[in-house]
């Protein structure tokens, strides 16, 4: 049973802001991926996940003089330090209350995540641990959801677009929606019948007379698009390259992942949607466990990534299968079949190479498209993702951080063929 609380209003700062505007100032510190960016104004806070770093980001943002009003700003410039104090354990009370948090004690022998050190079941990644004995928090599944739902919206706002339904196929079938053209009825079909072409039918086997004998093979009905239910794994390269080069690769990834599961959930309901990082090794990780990854001192094994992938997909009962594959590097590992992993850090190496597109090939076999999103412009990488493409006749898209979401989620809903320039 739904019930709502009333309290006390106090004319207090703290109650009049609203959360969810605090939590998307706050993005960048609670999706960090382990990329120290100079110009981020949470820098100093290396993406810990402490109420400490918590209380500093928040001070940040109403600091920053661009997330309140002026009014707003007027109250809280006039405010002590004990009252900006005050406000802020506020603050924070209100995002545990609300759901948006929820904070812990660090036991000995955890990881910063939360993770203990001896676990290694799917999606369990080891991250460096944080001094002992640090309040922490971890970012909710409300919170997840709504940061994937606000990174849908400007993502699809920026390309003019409204969110689409399901998938459209190139078949046909009986339903609701009719598409213009009628076939005989068979038995199971909807019954969506063209009454003027059943009539037409009756007619012309039997003349005008009244009454009108209609028999069971006059029955014609109309015709509907036939939309298809579609198992999507998302493989999110999480090697080191993600975060070098100047750049944070990653960050955006997981976004798209947030935003992606939020659109399946809301918008094809009948569809599934599955989330796979691959590093030196791979795992299968819950999508609403994203925000707390980050990238390490890691090689790229796609081929493993594929394998698992494969075997998600292979539990799957829908019509269409799909990986789409966000990475920036070449195939740099190799699982042996004794499991050592087999390493080359220039990449492309030829045993590597050969043993990912087996598997790229067995995934052809298994009806499964691969669309691949490539964050870099290597020449011998982008001759290496044409291979892939061609193989599994998927799609390839070469293009930047910024424009990553777009891409992915407009290829996405459309599902066809085209060519982006």
């Amino acid at each position: 049973m739904k019930r709502i609380r009333y309290t006390k209003y106090n004319g207090d700062l703290a109650s009049e802001l609203a959360l969810d505007d605090l939590m998307q100032a706050m993005s960048d510190f609670l999706l960090d991926s382990g990329f120290q960016d100079p110009f981020s104004q949470f820098q100093e806070l290396n993406g810990e996940h402490t109420l400490e770093n918590l209380r500093e980001a928040l001070r940040q943002v109403l600091e920053s003089g661009e997330f309140m009003n002026e009014d707003e700003q007027a109250r809280f410039d006039e405010m002590n330090g004990d009252q900006r104090e005050q406000m802020l354990s506020d603050l924070i009370d209100r995002m545990q209350a609300e759901n948006f948090i929820n904070s812990e004690q660090q036991q000995p022998g955890q990881y910063s995540d939360g993770k203990v050190d001896h676990a290694n079941s799917p999606g369990d990644i080891a991250q460096p641990a944080a001094p002992q004995g640090d309040a922490r928090f971890n970012v909710t599944d409300k919170s997840m959801d709504f940061l994937g739902y606000r990174t849908l919206r400007d993502l699809l706002g920026a390309n003019g677009r409204s969110i689409a339904g399901r998938h459209e196929t190139r078949y046909e079938a009986s339903g609701v929606e009719s598409s213009g053209s009628v076939k005989p009825y068979e038995f199971g079909d909807v019954l969506n019948l063209d009454v003027n072409a059943t009539l037409s039918n009756a007619m012309q086997r039997e003349g005008i007379t009244l009454p009108l004998n209609v028999e069971y093979s006059d029955l014609e009905i109309r015709q509907s698009e036939y939309q298809s239910a579609c198992s999507t794994v998302v493989m999110l390269d999480c090697s080191h390259s993600m975060i070098l080069y100047g750049e944070d690769r990653f960050t955006p990834a997981k976004r798209v992942a947030m935003a992606l599961s939020h659109l399946i959930r809301t918008q094809y309901p009948g569809d599934d949607l599955h989330l796979v990082l691959f590093h030196d090794s791979a795992e299968e990780m819950p999508v609403q466990q994203v925000a707390r990854v980050k990238v390490g001192p890691w090689y790229t094994n796609t081929r493993e990534g594929l394998r698992v992938a494969q075997r998600i997909l292979r539990r799957s009962n829908k019509a269409m299968k799909q990986i789409v594959m966000i990475t920036d590097g070449k195939p740099s590992a190799l699982t042996m079949p004794d499991g050592r992993i087999y390493k080359n850090a220039f990449g492309l190496d030829p045993i590597v190479i050969a043993e990912t597109l087996e598997e790229v090939n067995r995934c052809k076999r298994a009806g499964i498209v691969i669309n691949t999103f490539m964050l870099a412009q290597d020449f011998a990488l982008m001759q290496f993702v044409q291979r892939v493409t061609a193989m599994c006749r998927g799609k390839a898209y070469f293009t930047s951080p910024e424009r990553l979401g777009s891409y992915v989620l407009m290829d996405f809903m459309q599902r066809r063929m085209k060519t982006i320039q």
